[in-house]
């Protein structure tokens, strides 16, 4: 099922697939994504569409598009390169027809995992966080719409500036 959920100048369409349980409500998880898009300052209007999903799902993308075996928490697909989210960018020159907003891309997270993490006190960013479900699947989804709009944590200097952005959205600090 899809749910287009409109806040702000986002659309998020937020598609939980039929086998996977219910651990975070989908408007929150549409207003925890558009807290992320309002805290990087996104090119708007925009849409971003979040899936989510199963290990099963996860592991089929992770092996066709990064090359890995087995499953993980979140994948992202961005459609915009990371300049577009550059402070002060100009809203990208995409031909789309009149009235309809520019799609940023697509996370796809896995439940199943957030679960497990949750419950075994993998989770967190530190991955020695037990907590609920609930929040674990707020950091995965906080964390793939970070992904899309050009974060990285390749480097130890990228890795604290997104993991600081994600601390600060997880606890508020950018509430809508």
């Amino acid at each position: 099922m899809t749910r287009s959920i409109y806040i702000g100048p986002w659309r998020i369409d937020v598609d939980v697939r039929d086998r996977v349980p219910r651990v975070l409500a989908t408007a929150e998880v549409a207003r925890v994504a558009a807290a992320a898009l309002d805290a990087v300052d996104g090119p708007a209007p925009a849409s971003l569409g979040v899936i989510l999903s199963d290990d099963v799902e996860l592991g089929e993308l992770n092996a066709r598009h990064m090359g890995a075996t087995g499953p993980t928490d979140v994948l992202s697909f961005p459609w915009l390169p990371p300049a577009a989210f550059a402070p002060g960018a100009a809203a990208p020159d995409v031909p789309r027809p009149p009235g309809s907003r520019i799609h940023l891309g697509d996370i796809v997270v896995s439940v199943e995992r957030a679960m497990e993490h949750a419950h075994a006190g993998r989770g967190g960013q530190t991955g020695d966080v037990r907590w609920s479900p609930a929040d674990e699947l707020r950091l995965l989804v906080t964390h793939g719409v970070l992904h899309v709009c050009g974060f990285d944590h390749a480097t130890p200097a990228e890795e604290g500036s997104m993991r600081g952005l994600e601390r600060r959205l997880l606890s508020g600090g950018y509430r809508r």
